[in-house]
This record gives C-alpha cells, structure tokens and sequence, in this order.
C-alpha cells in the first residue's frame, strides 16, 4: 500500500492512541478494554495494511513468528529440537477471500510435512480451517484438510486443527469428528478453549472418542451470551477441563491433553494435580507460544516435563502478531519500547 508520508503518519498516531487508550481504561477498569482494543485492531483492515508496511513492526515481531519461508521454520525448529523441545508448525494466513489462496495454503501445508519428513526435526503441524476454505466452501475445506491429514498419515506424523471463533465452532468439531469416524484418521488433533461456556460439554464428548486435545483459553473477542467475560472464570474453567482430561477415565480412553498456557497459576494446577493422580510426565504435556516466557518453558523440560512449541510462519503474521500482544499486557510492552527507542 503506497500512502503519502502525512496520511501513513496520521494513521500511525492512530494506532498508537487507540494502545494508549487501551492501555489507560486497562489501569482503570482492568486489562479487559486493552484487550478489546487489540483485538479489534487484529482483525481491522486499515490497521493490518498500515503496520504490515511498517518496517519496524515487523522486525518485532520476528520475537513471536518465525520468518516467512519453510527453510526459516525448519531452523527455528531444529533449534527448539536442540533445546529438549517439540515443536507443532502454523503457517499463517486464516483470512483467504478465494478458493484458489485455500488451495494455495494447502499445497503450502502439504510441501511442508514434506520438508518434515526430509529434514525430520521433531514437529507435527497446526492448522487453522478458514485458511482451507471454510468460510468459502466447507466441502473444499474439508478435501482440502483431509488431504493434509492423509500426507501426514503417510509419514507418520499428526495434524492439529486450530479452534477459531465460536462461529465455526461446530463445523470445526464435525470436520474433526468425520475425519476420525468416516476416514478413519487417527493422527488429528483438535483445540479447545476454556473461555467458551460450551466447552464443558465439548470435553466430555472427546473424552468419549479418546481424543488428542489441545485446551486453550482463547484468543477472540466474544459476547458475553458465549463466553466467559473474566479472566478468573476463564482461568477456573480451564483448571477444571484439565482435570477432566487428565483423570483416569480419560486417559484410559486414549486421550492425550496439550496443556496450552503460559499462566504460571495454572501450569502449578496441572502439575500438582498430575503428581497427586500418579500421572507420569509422557501422558500429557505443555504448550506454549514461540518466543514467549522461553525461561519458563526451559524450566519445565530441566523439571522432565513434555513441551512443545507453537512455531508460525509465512507473511500474513499481523493478525497473529497483534492478538498476542492482546494475551498478555508484557508482549505490549516490549512492542512500543523497541517502538520508541527507534
């Protein structure tokens, strides 16, 4: 986008004044308006066109996404590999208007699992459905999926679909579900996300089929008639899932819990109730976000823990970048200090 010097500089002010604002009813009313602000800017089209130009902001956000091409993931988990890591591989761009840019990021996802099983770093990979097509064709969006999950079947490898919105929520789940039943793929995965009042329900039925689950808090913006609206019953709410999923019926039905969080509060929780039920560390483990909290996520492997790393990629990096700037006030922080300092 070729915008003239004064108008890219109003639309800069704009940016920054809408954080600000942000972070002012934050000190007020709580970290609940800065959120919203930025997760309105995740998705507002003027705002992505403005900072993805943006040299700078880019260049911070390399601390949370791994580069743009294959070869600059496979390093980046290669490295995590030399770390005592896994590590599961997004690569970006949920927002597709055409069916030919769906297909383009299968055939993306596809020459992937095959650098994986080239280059074999210990990584599965991470798939959003409205990047395949969903909101556009849900038949293609599901040959498309299905193909993914087949290439990686055949090299012995796992798929995880990404939850999105709770708009798509059931789609997801039934595509997940067809995948299992009708295809008989059992190298899918599917995400969960404690802040849906829902969820609980969801659980149980994974539970049932023995389902290999990531649990989430998650990271859009919700009406209150869906989801949770604070944080503490958010936080409880996934305490509570994680338990269901790590009992003993559970586990005996198969299903393995990626327990995906960087709150100190709740990874206390799973642990202590992981040690009180017996439950050794191979039968669950942690997940977390390239380059957020690395000191914790060492910690927890020098502790004999499972962690694995959720590595992007690829050019469409704002709405990512800027949604997890939204989950936690200190990755704010460190985006307008390397701001300002320039």
């Amino acid at each position: 986008m070729d915008l003239k010097p004064s108008f890219k500089n109003r639309l800069i002010v704009s940016f920054l004044v809408l954080i600000l604002v942000g972070a002012g009813l934050a000190y007020w009313f709580g970290e609940t308006w800065l959120r919203r602000i930025l997760l309105y800017l995740s998705t507002a089209v003027w705002a992505r066109n403005l900072v993805s130009a943006f040299p700078l902001a880019k260049r911070v956000s390399e601390r949370f996404v791994a580069g743009e091409t294959i070869d600059d993931v496979i390093r980046v988990a290669q490295s995590l590999n030399e770390r005592g890591m896994h590590v599961t591989l997004d690569y970006l761009g949920e927002s597709v208007s055409t069916i030919d840019e769906a297909n383009a990021a299968r055939d993306e996802i596809l020459r992937l699992l095959d650098r994986i099983n080239q280059e074999k770093p210990d990584a599965t990979v991470s798939v959003k459905l409205s990047q395949l097509g969903l909101k556009l064709h849900p038949d293609q969006t599901y040959k498309n999926i299905r193909a993914i999950v087949a290439r990686a079947k055949e090299y012995n490898n796992r798929v995880r679909i990404d939850m999105e919105d709770s708009s798509v929520v059931d789609i997801t789940l039934d595509i997940f579900r067809r995948l299992r039943e009708e295809d008989k793929f059992d190298n899918v995965g599917i995400v969960v996300q404690s802040y849906l009042y829902r969820t609980e329900e969801d659980v149980k039925e994974l539970i049932e089929s023995g389902a290999n689950v990531r649990l989430c808090k998650g990271a859009y913006m919700e009406p209150a008639e869906v989801a949770y609206p604070l944080k503490k019953d958010v936080d409880d709410n996934y305490v509570r899932l994680t338990r269901m999923m790590l009992d003993d019926g559970a586990r005996q039905n198969g299903v393995y819990l990626g327990v995906a969080t960087h709150d100190e509060q709740i990874i206390r929780a799973a642990k202590d109730y992981s040690q009180a039920k017996g439950i050794r560390p191979d039968e669950f483990e942690f997940q977390m976000l390239y380059g957020i909290r690395r000191e914790l996520q060492d910690d927890l492997v020098a502790q004999g823990y499972q962690v694995r790393i959720y590595v992007p990629y690829g050019t469409a990096w704002y709405p990512y970048f800027v949604r997890r700037l939204a989950e936690r006030p200190a990755n704010l922080w460190f985006f307008l200090s390397n701001l300002l300092r320039q």
